[in-house]
Protein backbone atom coordinates (compact mmCIF):
# COMPACT_ATOMS: atom_id res chain seq x y z
CA UNK A 1 0.00 0.00 0.00
CA UNK A 2 2.82 2.38 0.85
CA UNK A 3 4.42 1.65 -2.54
CA UNK A 4 1.19 2.61 -4.32
CA UNK A 5 1.04 5.89 -2.41
CA UNK A 6 4.68 6.65 -3.25
CA UNK A 7 4.08 5.94 -6.96
CA UNK A 8 0.98 8.15 -6.95
CA UNK A 9 2.90 10.94 -5.23
CA UNK A 10 5.82 10.63 -7.65
CA UNK A 11 3.45 10.66 -10.63
CA UNK A 12 1.72 13.78 -9.31
CA UNK A 13 5.06 15.56 -8.84
CA UNK A 14 6.36 14.61 -12.30
CA UNK A 15 6.01 17.28 -14.99
CA UNK A 16 3.07 16.75 -17.27
CA UNK A 17 3.95 16.31 -20.93
CA UNK A 18 2.15 18.90 -22.99
CA UNK A 19 0.78 18.00 -26.41
CA UNK A 20 0.42 20.53 -29.11
CA UNK A 21 -2.37 20.26 -31.62
CA UNK A 22 -1.16 22.20 -34.64
CA UNK A 23 -3.32 22.52 -37.69
CA UNK A 24 -1.37 22.47 -40.97
CA UNK A 25 -2.92 25.74 -42.14
CA UNK A 26 -1.62 27.52 -39.02
CA UNK A 27 1.86 26.14 -39.52
CA UNK A 28 1.87 27.34 -43.12
CA UNK A 29 0.81 30.84 -42.13
CA UNK A 30 3.36 30.96 -39.29
CA UNK A 31 6.10 29.77 -41.63
CA UNK A 32 4.99 32.33 -44.22
CA UNK A 33 5.09 35.07 -41.59
CA UNK A 34 8.63 34.01 -40.59
CA UNK A 35 9.88 33.98 -44.18
CA UNK A 36 8.27 37.33 -44.97
CA UNK A 37 9.73 38.80 -41.77
CA UNK A 38 13.21 37.72 -42.84
CA UNK A 39 12.68 39.08 -46.36
CA UNK A 40 11.45 42.41 -44.93
CA UNK A 41 14.43 42.55 -42.55
CA UNK A 42 16.85 42.01 -45.44
CA UNK A 43 15.02 44.59 -47.56
CA UNK A 44 15.33 47.17 -44.77
CA UNK A 45 19.00 46.30 -44.33
CA UNK A 46 19.63 46.79 -48.07
CA UNK A 47 17.70 50.05 -47.95
CA UNK A 48 19.86 51.34 -45.09
CA UNK A 49 23.02 50.37 -46.97
CA UNK A 50 21.74 52.10 -50.11
CA UNK A 51 21.09 55.30 -48.15
CA UNK A 52 24.59 55.18 -46.68
CA UNK A 53 26.09 54.68 -50.14
CA UNK A 54 24.04 57.58 -51.56
CA UNK A 55 25.01 59.88 -48.69
CA UNK A 56 28.64 58.83 -49.06
CA UNK A 57 28.64 59.58 -52.76
CA UNK A 58 29.13 55.93 -53.74
CA UNK A 59 26.18 55.90 -56.15
CA UNK A 60 25.51 58.02 -59.18
CA UNK A 61 21.97 59.25 -59.92
CA UNK A 62 21.14 56.37 -62.26
CA UNK A 63 22.34 53.71 -59.80
CA UNK A 64 20.41 55.36 -56.98
CA UNK A 65 17.26 55.44 -59.12
CA UNK A 66 17.58 51.75 -60.05
CA UNK A 67 18.30 50.74 -56.47
CA UNK A 68 15.38 52.80 -55.14
CA UNK A 69 13.02 51.29 -57.70
CA UNK A 70 14.18 47.77 -56.87
CA UNK A 71 13.67 48.36 -53.15
CA UNK A 72 10.20 49.82 -53.77
CA UNK A 73 9.25 46.78 -55.84
CA UNK A 74 10.55 44.46 -53.13
CA UNK A 75 8.39 46.27 -50.55
CA UNK A 76 5.35 46.03 -52.83
CA UNK A 77 5.98 42.31 -53.27
CA UNK A 78 6.14 41.77 -49.49
CA UNK A 79 2.91 43.72 -48.96
CA UNK A 80 1.24 41.83 -51.82
CA UNK A 81 2.25 38.45 -50.41
CA UNK A 82 1.05 39.51 -46.97
CA UNK A 83 -2.34 40.34 -48.49
CA UNK A 84 -2.57 37.00 -50.27
CA UNK A 85 -1.63 35.09 -47.12
CA UNK A 86 -3.84 37.09 -44.75
CA UNK A 87 -0.90 38.54 -42.81
CA UNK A 88 -0.85 42.15 -41.68
CA UNK A 89 2.48 43.67 -42.82
CA UNK A 90 2.87 45.47 -39.49
CA UNK A 91 2.98 42.09 -37.71
CA UNK A 92 6.18 41.10 -39.51
CA UNK A 93 8.69 41.00 -36.66
CA UNK A 94 10.47 38.56 -34.39
CA UNK A 95 10.76 38.64 -30.64
CA UNK A 96 14.41 37.86 -29.89
CA UNK A 97 13.86 37.48 -26.17
CA UNK A 98 16.35 39.49 -24.12
CA UNK A 99 17.67 41.15 -27.29
CA UNK A 100 14.29 42.73 -28.04
CA UNK A 101 12.45 42.86 -31.34
CA UNK A 102 14.17 42.28 -34.68
CA UNK A 103 12.74 45.42 -36.29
Amino acid sequence: MADDAQHALAAAAAPVAMRLALAPENMEQDLSRLVLTLVEFLRRLLEAQAVRRMEGGGLDAEEAERLGLGLMRAREAVVSLCGKLGIAPETLNLDLGPLGRLM
